[in-house]
């Protein structure tokens, strides 16, 4: 199944995030994929406060993963494009987030593709300079 959604502002793109944040379940695994400054903290930013998660969510690009647990369930944000090797996503411990209690989003998915697991839903933002500086094409397949 694959839904497309347009969005015009950052604030769209926001609300996009927050309604699939309300409507995400325990387990479920997201792909974020999208090109640098494609909007794709913002619309993570949204999927948490949809996850009622009160701290501030940033991009965890030097930590890998950014872990909050002040909302209806565990959200584990993950940035994966400094991973250099797939051993280091066991030196983490992914297995305990992503088939955890809680959701996990996955910026860069595709340098981890082999551990990605098939019921995991593909988030893919684009933009369209043509359209305006602030639109967003957010296609999500399951």
């Amino acid at each position: 199944m694959e839904t497309v959604i347009e969005t015009v502002s950052p604030e769209e793109t926001f609300e996009v995030g927050r309604q699939l944040g309300l409507l995400a379940k325990p387990g479920d695994i997201y792909t974020l994929k999208g090109d640098l400054g494609v909007g794709k903290t913002v619309f993570t930013q949204g999927v948490a406060k949809g996850l009622d998660v009160r701290e501030h969510v940033n991009s965890p690009t030097f930590t890998i993963i950014q872990v909050y647990d002040s909302g209806r369930f565990p959200f584990y944000h993950f940035d994966v494009y400094r991973i250099s090797d797939i051993e280091e996503m066991d030196e983490i411990g992914y297995e305990d987030y992503f088939f955890g209690d809680g959701i996990c989003m996955i910026e860069w998915a595709e340098l981890i593709s082999e551990l990605i697991p098939q019921n995991a839903k593909a988030i893919t933002i684009e933009k369209n300079l043509q359209k305006g500086f602030d639109y967003r094409k957010i296609t999500i397949r399951s």
